[in-house]
């Protein structure tokens, strides 16, 4: 059975005149004006009406916190082998239950599944995919600190139940992207290949309202996100250009850096997107069987669509990141993104590093036995 909130579609548009008629564009509207000249439009926007109808419901599931009782860790862990919290779990049903019966979508996949999800067979099936991170930055429940609802939209060709393989599609194929911010306001963020735009909730209509609209990414930042506690572990290229924004003025980059930490990547890129900066959370030697931390298909792949279709740059350190390959539906990547010039000069890093042309981080003497640091060099 469909979620109360999507059984009458009727008052839910009543609501959105309500909120044109005083000048201010909803969802819907948008949804509207964006797709015009898009393939199954209207099966799009309805899709993405109903993952906003999800991410309202688990606004307000976020916002009883303890109330709720949903911030209990359980016995069960998931993909990535953290211990879930109730909320995890419902969080992610709550997106299943929303997004299932409408007909647009051939099957989900999610950080809470291990496989992906077939659609029930009383559904239509649809040509859409879905997938998302239901809850992240969920460890940081309890200290009250935002989260995040994270989701890309793939394409799906045939008339069959999408499986695990169905999924493994490469970045710039997204249909849509964009991720939910559970702060003081409730926002969703979202791209449909036309910019970045951002919406708040406004809870006295239940509706998202267009604040923020054509989002752009500054070329540059005196501003970066990366978890220092993992320093040891970082590859040269990292050290360098951690170490030149440490040095500030003094050193070659002659301004000063802040340096943030959230552990939430949905508040790290918002952050970004909303006044610029560099998010990192590059591959290390902590766990060297991994590529990286984040998930390609659910976690990197959509953010690097925002932050694209903002004029940022979204980067492994090596090459873009639309561009990996996956190759399993749960598969890590580094991720480095936010202003592009910042972004260019990290990957110039690398590039030099792997040719061995940046011989003082490229050295075992002058890196991993830590005698010398030598001075940062544009």
């Amino acid at each position: 059975m469909a979620p109360a909130e999507n059984d009458n579609n009727t008052a839910r548009e009543d609501h959105g005149d309500r909120t044109m008629h005083l000048g201010r564009t909803t969802l819907s509207k948008f949804l509207i004006d964006q797709l015009r000249n898009t393939p199954a439009r209207n099966d799009l926007a309805a899709l993405l009406v109903d993952v906003a109808a999800a991410i309202k419901a688990i606004s307000a599931m976020v916002a009883r916190g303890a109330l709720g009782g949903s911030h209990d860790a359980l016995t069960s862990h998931n993909t990535s082998g953290e211990v879930q919290k109730r909320l995890d779990v419902t969080t992610n049903d709550a997106i299943l239950r929303y997004c299932e019966w409408g007909g647009q979508l051939a099957g989900m996949a999610s950080e809470e599944m291990e496989t992906a999800y077939a659609i029930p067979a009383e559904f239509t099936r649809g040509r859409y995919l879905l997938v998302f991170d239901p809850l992240d930055g969920s460890s940081n429940l309890d200290t009250n600190v935002s989260v995040g609802t994270i989701f890309s939209v793939l394409a799906h060709s045939g008339d069959h139940t999408a499986v695990d393989e169905d999924f493994l599609k490469t970045g710039v194929t997204q249909v849509a992207a964009g991720y939910a911010i559970y702060g003081p306001a409730t926002m969703l963020v979202l791209t449909v290949g036309h910019g970045t735009h951002a919406f708040t909730l406004d809870r006295e209509i239940g509706n998202f309202i267009l604040t923020h609209p054509d989002l752009k990414v500054p070329e540059d930042t005196s501003e970066f996100a990366i978890n220092a506690s993992n320093e040891r572990f970082w590859e040269p290229p990292v050290q360098r250009y951690v170490d030149e924004c440490k040095q500030g003025t003094s050193g070659i980059r002659a301004r000063d850096f802040n340096m943030r930490w959230i552990a939430s990547m949905v508040a790290e890129v918002h952050r970004i997107l909303m006044r610029g900066g560099v998010f990192m959370y590059p591959r290390d030697t902590k766990m060297p069987l991994r590529a990286g931390r984040l998930r390609l298909l659910y976690e990197a792949n959509p953010m690097a669509m925002l932050i694209e279709q903002a004029g940022g740059a979204a980067s492994t350190g090596r090459g873009r990141l639309l561009e990996v390959p996956p190759t399993e539906l749960h598969q890590r990547v580094p991720v480095v993104l936010g202003s592009r010039n910042e972004i260019e000069r990290i990957e110039r890093y690398h590039q030099e590093y792997d040719s061995g042309s940046d011989k003082p981080y490229s050295s075992p003497l002058f890196n991993d036995r830590s005698l010398y640091r030598p001075e940062a060099r544009s």
